[in-house]
């Protein structure tokens, strides 16, 4: 491991907020953690990102991989990047504060990697779920409720206005109440579970689902907790473009940033 236990460093952060706002009152370390570009203030940790795939495969993944790269130099976190699903261990998975499928599809682990997985998870790790990562792992039905709703299709990609409801979380703090982006946008097999805090819809009038609708309300990012850790999933990223624009960075570092346990988890539903 690189910086020590996931475990440890955990406890060790949660000492010092703690020890900051006992000696500074008028200190908010939530609201310090809660914006996507506070990352330099953390402590360093570490982000494993698995673009694995077993079906179709994004083009946008290299540059998906590039960018996070460059928000971990830039916000306190090292990044390695894999396609190897041998890293699934309970001894390397250890290493990593959060693991980030990034447009994986299909059936990408084994029953052992799967199994390691799921303890990696049980014992507080971070999972982030990036596009297509809902397009993966049909066949286990943890997996499904960790991603929050799996994939059902999409229409021709075009504009649309995604409508953000929660602006209280490190993953949407950035963003604008109604978010107009060109990109393609996914629909879902069942809406996610009660349990689970949708961040942002889509408004279905502003584009045009064609059979793909799912009515209102149409989620499109959300997170939760999870047996024992913390999810976080959004439906955008298909385009090379993604990578490049601000807003859409700044969702996908808060998400980073709030399953790693460097900003507050804000994910009760209701």
């Amino acid at each position: 491991m690189k910086h020590g236990s996931r475990r440890f460093r955990t406890l060790i952060a949660a000492i010092g907020l703690v020890a900051v706002a006992a000696m500074a009152p008028g200190l908010s370390p939530a609201a310090s953690a809660d914006r996507p570009g506070g990352g330099e203030e953390a402590r360093p940790y570490d982000v494993l990102v698995f673009s694995k795939t077993a079906g179709f495969r994004h083009g946008s993944i290299p540059d998906g991989i590039a960018a996070i790269k460059k928000l971990g130099a830039e916000n306190g976190f090292t990044v390695t990047a894999t396609e190897d699903a041998a890293v699934f261990n309970d001894t390397d998975l250890a290493a990593y504060e959060a693991v980030l499928w990034l447009s994986t599809t299909g059936d990408v682990l084994d029953a052992g990697q799967q199994a390691a997985f799921e303890r990696y998870i049980q014992g507080g790790g971070g999972y982030v779920g990036v596009h297509a990562a809902s397009d993966t792992e049909y066949d286990w039905p943890w997996y499904g409720g960790l991603v929050g709703a799996y994939f059902a299709g999409h229409p021709a990609q075009q504009t649309a206005t995604v409508k953000v409801h929660a602006h209280n979380t490190a993953a949407t703090a950035e963003l604008p109440k109604r978010w107009t982006r060109w990109d393609e946008w996914y629909s879902f097999r069942d809406q996610p579970a009660d349990s689970i805090r949708v961040l942002a819809d889509l408004d279905e009038r502003s584009y045009d689902p064609g059979r793909f609708a799912m009515g209102d309300p149409h989620p499109i990012a959300w997170c939760h907790e999870y047996d024992g850790g913390r999810a976080f999933y959004t439906g955008m990223g298909h385009t090379n473009e993604s990578f490049t624009e601000p807003e859409f960075l700044s969702h996908v570092l808060g998400g980073i940033q709030m399953v790693a346990g460097v900003a507050p988890f804000r994910c009760e539903a209701g």
